[in-house]
């Protein structure tokens, strides 16, 4: 046999024998790719208000919570959650853990995008729901971001992918994850090739099928 071999018959019928392994690790990453993805929009839109909010603490708390995020690595974030919120008693699972890791870090850049957005609609719009007794949330809500959405979706639907592949910084805390999986089960036998190939293609079938769908959403809005 040839173990360096990475087409070897063998390894590949190997890996056939564990496949509940690997979708199981394909389910959990679909899991925290949902559960994350929910929560950096909900993050997005929110922060993404406060950035251009009149209150300036309101727009300085953007910030920290901007600049905090996108600048520092996202492995570092998840491994210090994951090991911190022991310590302060809190104990929650890894699949959540990896949810507000993933999460919490996309939700910075989606802010950025949906701030862009608002920016990108004339004041006048905003001004015009005020005075019609819109609140200025109502008026965010009803009439801005409607209007923002166009310019908000491309840039969107690229964070959007990225959230996918950035759930592999699971496998740094035995998320379960897919990368963990293929990690482990190829490091109990050393057949990388085969274990690295279908993960890389299940990553690749995720993120084309979410462009797929992101793209009939955009010639739907006209973008």
């Amino acid at each position: 046999m040839d173990v360096n071999n990475p087409f070897a018959l063998y390894k590949w019928q190997a890996l056939f024998d564990a496949r509940d392994i690997f979708i199981g690790g394909l389910i959990t990453t679909l899991e925290v790719t949902i559960g994350a993805l929910v929560l950096s929009i909900l993050l997005g839109i929110i922060f993404g208000i406060a950035g251009v909010f009149p209150n300036k603490i309101i727009r300085v708390i953007n910030r920290i919570y901007v600049e905090f995020f996108q600048n520092t690595p996202l492995v570092i974030q998840v491994i210090f959650i994951y090991n911190a919120l022991p310590h302060l008693h809190i104990m929650l699972p890894v699949l959540l853990i990896g949810i507000l890791g993933v999460g919490l870090y996309t939700g910075a850049y989606m802010a950025e995008v949906v701030r862009g957005g608002i920016m990108a609609v004339p004041k006048g719009q905003l001004e015009a729901a005020v005075s019609q007794g819109f609140s200025y949330w109502q008026a965010m809500w009803y009439i801005v971001l409607p209007q923002a959405k166009k310019v908000m979706l491309p840039a969107m639907a690229n964070q959007t992918i990225n959230l996918v592949k950035n759930t592999s910084v699971l496998a740094m805390i035995a998320g379960g994850d897919l990368m963990y999986q293929a990690d482990s089960w190829s490091g109990s036998n050393m057949y990388y090739g085969p274990a690295y190939f279908v993960s890389g293609c299940c990553y690749w079938i995720i993120c084309f099928a979410l462009s797929k769908y992101i793209n009939k959403l955009e010639k739907k809005a006209g973008v």
